[in-house]
Order: C-alpha cells, then sequence, then structure tokens
C-alpha cells in the first residue's frame, strides 16, 4: 500500500525521533551523563525522587538542544546570530579588544531567557579573522552595560564581498561558560552553529557602516534564520 512506511520498523522510528527532538551540542553531554548518573543513585533511594531527576535530565538536554536551522537564500544580508529577543538597537563602539577603530557601528543585541535555544550561528559566510576573549562581570545580560563590563567572546567575520561582521557572545546573570568554538582564519558557512553560552546571555551583532536593520526593537529571532541587516552593495560601505 502506497503511503505506508517500508523497511525496518525500528529504524524507521529512530528517523521519526531524530526529525522531531533536535540534537544536542556536544557542550551537554556531560551534564547529560550526570543527570542519568544522579537520576539512578535517587531511584535507589525514592521512585519520587528518580522522577525528579529524570525531569531535571530532560530540562538540562533540552536547554543545550541544537535544531536544525536553513539560512535565507539572499545575498548581503546578515542573519541572527541567536535565538531570543532584540533587546537593543543603537550604534555603538566594537569591544576595544579587538583593536578596531574606535568608530560606532550599528549594533543589534539579541537578549537569550533561559528558555531559548543557546547556541550561537554565524550571521553570514565568511572567513574569522579574529577571536577574542575577555573575563569580566555578571550583571543582567539585558542592561546596556552588559556588552562592556560582562565576561565576553567577541569575534571578526569578513565576508566574500569584504564585509566586515563582529559578533559579541556576551554572559549573563546566571551564565557562568561561554564556548566558542571557531579559530582565525577558519572559513564558516552562513548560519553555522559556533559557540554557546550556558543558561541566560545576550548577543551583540556590529554591521558594517551602510547596513540597513529589517528587525525591530521587541521582535524575536531564530538563529541562523531570522534577516537582521540588509548589508551595503559593494563600494556602498
Amino acid at each position: 500500500m502506497s503511503g505506508q512506511p517500508t523497511g525496518n520498523p525500528l529504524a524507521h522510528a529512530v528517523q521519526l525521533a531524530r526529525e522531531t527532538f533536535p540534537p544536542m551540542h556536544p557542550a551537554g553531554r556531560p551534564f547529560l551523563l550526570g543527570g542519568l548518573a544522579a537520576t539512578f543513585v535517587l531511584r535507589r533511594f525514592s521512585k519520587r525522587l528518580g522522577v525528579v531527576g529524570a525531569l531535571a535530565t530532560a530540562g538540562m538536554t533540552a536547554f543545550f538542544r541544537e535544531p536544525k536551522r536553513v539560512p535565507p537564500v539572499r545575498d548581503n544580508v546578515a542573519i541572527s546570530a541567536a535565538d531570543g529577543t532584540v533587546s537593543l538597537i543603537e550604534e555603538a563602539v566594537p569591544p576595544a579588544e579587538l583593536g578596531l577603530p574606535a568608530e560606532p557601528r550599528m549594533r543589534v543585541s539579541v537578549f537569550l531567557s533561559v528558555y531559548d535555544v543557546h547556541v550561537q550561528r554565524t550571521p553570514a559566510a565568511g572567513v574569522i579573522s579574529k577571536v577574542t576573549y575577555k573575563p569580566g562581570k555578571f550583571l543582567s545580560a539585558d542592561l546596556d552595560k552588559a556588552s562592556e563590563v560582562n565576561e565576553r567572546n567577541s569575534l571578526v567575520l569578513h565576508t566574500a564581498d569584504g564585509h566586515e561582521l563582529v559578533v559579541v557572545q556576551i554572559a549573563g546573570l546566571v551564565a557562568r561558560r561561554i564556548r566558542c568554538d571557531v579559530r582565525e582564519g577558519e572559513k564558516v558557512s552562513a548560519g553555522e552553529t559556533y559557540g554557546i553560552i550556558r543558561f541566560g546571555s545576550r548577543v551583540d551583532t556590529y554591521l558594517p557602516p551602510g547596513s540597513r536593520v529589517v528587525v525591530a526593537k521587541g521582535q524575536r529571532t531564530v538563529g541562523g534564520e531570522t534577516v537582521l541587516a540588509e548589508l551595503p552593495a559593494q563600494g556602498e560601505s
């Protein structure tokens, strides 16, 4: 009968599960294993505690989810590096440790709550020219000054069209670990996962001069898919 699944039923069930539940970022594996071990120990003392442990482990697994995203098929655009809510759209100078000219650029800040996907994705295809980590404070990531004083990891990306984009991972009030998996000189694709921040944070994207922001404050973004801005044509920046 047409329309019915064929082949091994178990393999089909596994495939459906993979399509339904997003994969986990590698950073979450130690937490998953630790949660499973804790659940096993708690289960030996109490069924109720075992259920609590299992639910906590499931929640931890969901936090580290890394859903598949499909970048827009458009040239000269910068896409969101993170899932979350646009909290600020303003001109600001990129982090000083990057050594870039101290000239204001349009910056779009996306705030991530503990319920959002917490992996970061590259805003465009290109080459990573610089990666810099700076320790700092852990103020609430939705505050304006969090960009200046909080722990952060910054990268500079140059596109094939000659545009320079700056993306900054910023730790939040409960975030205590920033992970960046790209290195200087590495080529990346648009929407490619390059890092993760654990438990509440913010991601700033600095745009080249002449860019046109197409999102609004308070708008929800989908990392790797939502277009933040249209970049200037060659020779206009």
